[in-house]
């Protein structure tokens, strides 16, 4: 082999190593699969398509269908004295909310950590397994109460989730955290006419056996008769006593994270 063809099987292998050493940092440094923030749009939508109908249209009638159908309707014309109608009544807001069997109701936290050999990664954690109530009554938000399981927490890595039971939010021992509103608020027209609302709601949050009084900016939409509704507080770990996680992996973690829900509701009989 001629040392023109070494130096150019070289120089290929020192470019395929580079581009591999681009993809791996890529991969496990920069990259970021974390469930995205909780948006109001992106959960409205989830809603609407699942109350889009199927689009294959209905076989068409035979003629002799027709004729059968138009002729029993013109009888019952004739021989059914109109009735006056009931006034509608206004559909509103107003009355009882409680979880819906649409959507993906979740509490969950989102928080920025350094791990060893990977780099910074923002960790995000939810449970599904929540209990929430929302009383709205004469245009007025008066009663909230969200309850999340955090023994219920789920992220990218079983090992973070097998540690917060034992750690820093201690679950295992505080499995609990609670939402409730203090201060009844206005809410804006526009819910009921299907317009996107943004209100703040006063209250107190409870965690890690620690209640503290709180505002959470709130976002919602009534779409297809579901209420949907997020929120996101961000949240000081000193200020309800808990403490850094420790594990050989994790470098260094933020001493505050995001606190976030997504709400799917319909209103109770």
């Amino acid at each position: 082999m001629t040392r023109k063809r070494i130096l150019i099987g070289a120089g290929v292998a020192a470019v395929a190593v580079i581009a591999v050493a681009i993809f791996l940092i890529y991969w496990f440094v920069i990259r970021d699969d974390s469930p995205p923030a909780v948006d109001l749009q992106e959960a409205v939508s989830t809603v609407e398509e699942e109350a889009t109908p199927d689009s294959t249209p209905a076989p068409s009638p035979s003629p002799a269908a027709t004729a059968t159908e138009a002729a029993t309707a013109t009888a019952a014309t004739a021989t059914t004295a109109p009735a006056s109608q009931p006034e509608a009544e206004a559909g509103g807001v107003d009355g009882t909310w409680t979880l819906s069997g649409q959507g993906e109701s979740f509490v969950g936290y989102r928080v920025e950590e350094e791990l060893a050999t990977i780099g910074y990664k923002e960790a995000v954690g939810r449970s599904p397994t929540i209990d929430a109530t929302i009383t709205i009554a004469g245009g007025q938000l008066t009663g909230v109460t969200v309850t999340a399981d955090l023994r219920d927490l789920k992220s990218d890595d079983s090992r973070r989730d097998g540690a917060i039971r034992n750690q820093a939010l201690e679950s295992n021992q505080f499995p609990m955290a609670t939402f409730e509103l203090t201060e009844p608020l206005a809410v804006p027209d526009g819910l009921a006419a299907g317009e996107p609302i943004s209100v703040e709601a006063n209250g107190t949050l409870t965690l890690h056996g620690v209640t503290r009084e709180v505002t959470i900016p709130i976002e919602a939409e009534l779409a297809n008769g579901v209420l949907v509704l997020v929120g996101s507080l961000p949240i000081v770990f000193a200020d309800y006593d808990i403490a850094q996680p420790r594990s050989p992996i994790l470098v260094s973690i933020e001493d505050n994270g995001v606190m976030e829900l997504q709400l799917f509701l319909e209103r109770a009989p």
